[in-house]
């Protein structure tokens, strides 16, 4: 509001100087060189009052500036409060050891599972592969039961099976 105030004075001061530079022109053509004179400082005089309202008005707004960057500030200083105190609430929550156990087991699952890509990669050694193989032939030895081997001797002739008789088909009858 000063600002605006001080604008509108520089304004009426700017026509009043032009008003008198004026007049004082037309009282030296009517030889009245003592009130042109007057005139002339009183001109010069609202002259350095016009120069020092334009630093006031460059200091106030100077300091609306500074004002709106205090705003700022303050307001960056409100988020970052607001931000510290939530880091405050989750470091609660959460502590260095349980985050340290979480990071521990996912490593282990990591390396399990890298394990497990390994197998099914076929990244296996020569070794392995014959390992692996000696515990298949194992593991089959133990399914296989093989039937016991008669100690009779096998008939010679195989007995024929008996033909089959063929039966004749009913015949379907509809109903009336």
């Amino acid at each position: 509001q000063q600002r605006d105030k001080l604008k509108r004075y520089q304004r009426r001061i700017g026509l009043s100087l032009e008003r008198e530079r004026a007049l004082a022109r037309r009282l030296l053509q009517e030889g009245k060189r003592e009130k042109a004179l007057v005139l002339l400082k009183k001109k010069r005089y609202q002259e350095q009052l016009l120069d020092r309202t334009e630093n006031q008005i460059s200091n106030l707004e100077r300091m609306v500036q500074d004002i709106e960057f205090t705003q700022i500030e303050m307001k960056v200083i409100e988020g970052l409060k607001i931000g510290n105190e939530c880091l405050n609430k989750m470091h609660q929550v959460m502590s260095i050891e349980e985050v340290e156990r979480i990071i521990g087991e996912t490593q282990d699952a990591v390396e399990y599972q890298r394990q497990i890509d390994e197998i099914l990669a076929g990244s296996l050694t020569e070794e392995d592969e014959d390992a692996i193989l000696e515990e298949l032939n194992a593991i089959t030895q133990e399914q296989m039961e093989l039937p016991e081997v008669p100690s009779e001797p096998l008939p010679e002739k195989i007995p024929e099976a008996s033909p089959v008789k063929n039966r004749p088909k009913p015949e379907l009858v509809a109903a009336s």
